[in-house]
């Protein structure tokens, strides 16, 4: 008994090993915009093979089944003087049904829960890195590993004059970023995400990864690149206006560049540093407000600063803009509430720094039709700081 089932386990694993194969070659032979991207990470393969293997299992039967009912109704009809059989049940039948199901069923399962398993294995990683998102950018902290101690934001870097259709889309039209995540390959990356505001997904095709970013949780992937190159993904869950405004952008790279890359990234870190206790001119908030302006109010407020009422009202001529700077500064730092629930105008307090938050209101208050004069310091963004 024992040998006859192993026997029949070894000619399943022979079934869906020859279905594999199949399904290779389906996969190299569909390797187009109708097909999954092409991995290059272990998982990613595995769900590669799953998807190809299932898929072909499904069609099998659906042919199979398909194909003997509508036998039975052109072979067995009236017009033919087909007789009904007369009988009640058959007990092979009955086992046959049941048994083949259940051993398919269980020779799809067995593959997708090691591939399953496999990708909830977050241990022993080369590199870990915090991955969070806002509304609608993501920061990228590297935590542990050759890197630890860098952080920066990740935007959109396709030109607004694309997006409004005043110029030619781009070869990576949405899909580019300023700042791109850089990573070794051969490497074990671990992902910890989470959320500043809404939920957010990162997602990249090529890894077969892919998180949710919720507020207050921290979740976890991991990925290992087997080949150089920039691969590319979005935001994935519908997080607000500028949902997708949220590319992802890896460049994984030899292990001697990233450790080049690494050094050259702290010293531009050290080099942009911002030194908030020093007194600026406002010609010097002014330069840097309208950087800050471009990279994280623009889509809302617009360029001229005229908004999209009601949801983002103008800047240009605002009360808010043209009041007093404290109350300007702590709506900037804290977002808005109402009813105890967070508005379309976000906190920015743990986005920018002191210095950035300083300058963009200086900028709003001498911009467009607003023209008061006044220089807000770092020092009275820190004073509000909750």
């Amino acid at each position: 008994m024992a040998t006859t089932i192993h026997c029949k386990s070894t000619m399943l694993r022979t079934a869906f090993a020859a279905i594999a194969l199949a399904a290779a070659g389906s996969a190299g032979a569909i390797q187009s915009k109708y097909n999954l991207a092409p991995p290059v990470t272990a998982i990613a393969r595995d769900i590669h093979w799953l998807h190809w293997m299932m898929l072909i299992i499904c069609g099998v039967i659906f042919v199979a089944v398909f194909g003997v009912m509508f036998y039975s109704i052109w072979a067995h009809r009236k017009s033919k003087g087909a007789q009904p059989a007369d009988f009640h049940e058959s007990t092979k039948v009955e086992v046959v049904w049941t048994v083949i199901p259940f051993l398919i069923v269980i020779g799809m399962a067995l593959p997708a829960t090691k591939t399953v398993v496999a990708m909830k294995d977050t241990t022993n990683a080369d590199l870990t890195i915090k991955v969070t998102g806002y509304q609608w950018k993501w920061g990228y902290d590297y935590l542990k590993g050759e890197g630890e101690g860098i952080s920066f934001m990740s935007r959109l870097a396709t030109p607004r004059e694309q997006i409004e259709g005043r110029q030619a889309k781009g070869e990576h039209y949405l899909l580019e970023v300023d700042n791109e995540l850089v990573v070794p390959v051969g490497k074990k990356v671990r992902v910890l995400t989470t959320a500043a505001d809404v939920v957010h997904s990162w997602w990249i095709p090529a890894f077969g990864t892919k998180q949710d970013a919720i507020p207050g949780f921290i979740r976890d992937t991991w990925f290992r690149a087997d080949k150089t190159g920039v691969y590319r993904g979005q935001c994935v869950e519908l997080c607000g206006k500028e949902h997708g405004f949220m590319p992802i952008v890896v460049r994984v790279v030899s292990q001697e560049d990233y450790t080049k890359w690494v050094g050259e990234k702290k010293k531009q870190l050290a080099a942009l540093a911002d030194d908030p206790n020093r007194p600026w001119t406002l010609a010097e908030l002014k330069a840097r407000g309208e950087k800050v302006y471009a990279a994280n109010c623009v889509a809302c407020h617009q360029a001229n600063g005229k908004g999209a009422p009601p949801a983002f009202p103008a800047l240009d001529g605002s009360p808010l803009v043209l009041g007093p700077k404290e109350k300007q500064i702590d709506i900037v730092l804290n977002g808005v509430v109402k009813d105890g629930k967070p508005t379309a105008m976000a906190a920015f307090g743990k986005q920018l720094n002191d210095v950035e938050i300083a300058a963009v209101i200086t900028f709003t208050r001498n911009n467009w039709g607003n023209q008061t004069g006044d220089a807000v310091q770092p020092a009275e963004v820190k004073a509000l700081r909750k």
